[in-house]
């Protein structure tokens, strides 16, 4: 009789992940996080994935003793919590004060080529691209280099790409008190560059568009400015 229960050693893929395969799924806007997501510390969290990390090491046959290697799985929980996923913690987001448009500019504000780095959640591998925002003020603005923060923060976690682009949108609707939002993502998945199909040109498009962006004649303006 063969048993249900994977036999160490022996590697039995889920099936219902093998249906899925690479596909690009997102569950929701919000990132999937579980209640006590936040019950340990960022010192807390390293200490624990230091050593697992290491034991992958092991598994892979590599000889931790190397002193290149042997700093690595430090490196790797120091980087994980502080660094390309600190966008998981709520307190690492920035603090974005809005001002009065004393200049009255009523036109579209847009921020472009705003650089990418986040990471694939299907994979673990990165994604690099390019975000461009825009917004049309009710009355409030933001300073520009939090728009930057914004793209920063929120990929700065395990991320779809569709997912990534509406979080950005909807941050900025709250913030600045406005339906008026756009936000156009351009980026290139290592998961598909470097494994799988292996394909290094294609990239992917993701768009969010809200409000006044609805309309087409505001959103041709908005694609004309970021292709320009």
């Amino acid at each position: 009789m063969t048993s249900s229960n994977p036999i160490p050693g022996n590697f039995q893929p889920n099936p219902q992940h093998e249906v899925m395969g690479d596909d690009h799924v997102g569950t929701s806007v919000d990132t999937p996080l579980r209640p006590d997501a936040f019950d340990l510390t960022d010192e807390e969290k390293m200490a624990r994935i230091a050593p697992l990390f290491r034991e992958i090491m092991e598994v892979m046959g590599l000889d931790l003793n190397d002193d290149s290697l042997s700093g690595t799985p430090d490196r790797v929980a120091k980087m994980y919590v502080q660094e390309i996923f600190k966008g998981l913690n709520p307190a690492h987001h920035p603090v974005c004060r809005t001002f009065n448009n004393t200049y009255a500019y009523g036109e579209m504000l847009v921020e472009k080529d705003i650089n990418l780095n986040s990471t694939c959640e299907h994979h673990f591998l990165p994604i690099t691209g390019r975000a461009h925002v825009a917004y049309k003020s009710s009355g409030r603005v933001i300073g520009l280099s939090k728009i930057n923060r914004l793209v920063d923060h929120y990929a700065k976690r395990p991320q779809v790409q569709e997912r990534l682009t509406r979080q950005i949108a909807e941050a900025l609707k709250e913030i600045l008190d406005t339906e008026d939002v756009a936000v156009v993502i351009e980026a290139k998945h290592l998961c598909v560059s470097s494994r799988g199909i292996e394909d290094e040109q294609s990239s992917t498009v993701t768009a969010d568009y809200h409000g006044a962006f609805a309309n087409e004649a505001t959103r041709r303006e908005f694609l004309d400015h970021i292709r320009g």
